[in-house]
């Protein structure tokens, strides 16, 4: 009969995490500080993706067509940022959202369950959580900023210009 070698739970735990370290010149104070600020940025692009989707497919009105294209274009914007952000994480060392509840417990951007919401309310709600989210990312650059990750910092500028536009547009597209 053959026997089992099993390895002590330690170096099982030991040898998981090894095998997801990545080698960077970061500290690993830096790598915790900046995974932790873009991990919750990454809950709230897919957060805000999902909700900038669920008003594109319930937009109605007599301007159905600009606003729903408006939000497509918006929400492929978005979700165009959620894997330079998590490979950045994987980059610098850290580890990444793991599952839709990982999502869940991170996110900031409010959910919007209601049946229905007035087309130029999802816009103004839309545009406050661009607006929050550019604030936020401001805050992850400062992270950034403080332990010397220019990469991730110079990928954050492009975000929060991004994030501005998207502002930007909603803001406009409400005004009366």
């Amino acid at each position: 009969m053959d026997k089992v070698i099993e390895k002590p739970t330690s170096d099982l735990a030991l040898h998981r995490k090894a095998s997801l370290a990545t080698r960077t010149d970061l500290s690993t104070a830096a790598t915790k500080d900046i995974s932790g600020a873009m991990n919750a940025i990454l809950a709230d692009v897919f957060a805000l993706y999902l909700k900038t989707k669920n008003f594109h497919w319930h937009m109605s009105g007599p301007h159905f067509r600009d606003y729903h294209l408006l939000l497509d274009e918006q929400a492929d914007q978005l979700f165009a940022m959620t894997d330079p952000v998590a490979e950045r994480i994987r980059k610098i060392g850290g580890a990444t959202l793991t599952s839709i509840g990982h999502i869940s417990r991170t996110q900031r951007v409010l959910d919007n369950d209601a049946a229905y919401v007035e087309p130029l309310d999802m816009l103004a709600e839309l545009r406050e959580d661009n607006r929050e989210l550019a604030a936020r990312l401001r805050e992850a650059h400062n992270v950034c900023d403080e332990h010397r990750d220019v990469a991730t910092a110079s990928l954050i500028e492009v975000w929060i210009d991004e994030t501005e536009r998207r502002t930007w547009f909603l803001f406009e597209a409400t005004r009366r």
